[in-house]
């Protein structure tokens, strides 16, 4: 089943110069297994391509059930040279959260914030 990634996780970024960095974090150790499997750097990748991102780098945290990205060139130089409207990392983790996943139906639930 597709889902948002926002019902399965939170994310925090910030920007380093003309790149961002990303954490994506599973609210249950389900969830992050799932996202292990399905987050791969190709696929954040190929996400933020619209935004230029080449390159982009995963580092898993496991005990914390975090996936970091580091996405170069990814906001066009940077928050004092480029021309965007938002050129600073702090957005980068709310548009990576509207992203499609595919979750096995039978994990959806124990994924979700709140699963009992």
């Amino acid at each position: 089943m597709q889902v948002r990634l926002g019902d399965i996780a939170y994310a925090r970024s910030g920007d380093k110069g003309s790149g961002a960095t990303l954490g994506i974090i599973a609210y249950t150790p389900a969830g992050y297994d799932v996202l292990r499997d399905t987050l791969t750097a190709s696929a954040m990748e190929s996400y933020f391509k619209p935004m230029g991102a080449v390159g982009v780098k995963r580092y898993e945290v496991p005990d914390l059930h975090v996936l970091n990205f580091v996405l170069p060139e990814v906001l066009a130089g940077g928050g004092s040279r480029s021309l965007r409207i938002d050129a600073q990392g702090k957005a980068v983790g709310q548009v990576a959260l509207e992203m499609m996943v595919e979750v096995p139906d039978k994990l959806v639930r124990q994924c979700r914030r709140n699963s009992d």
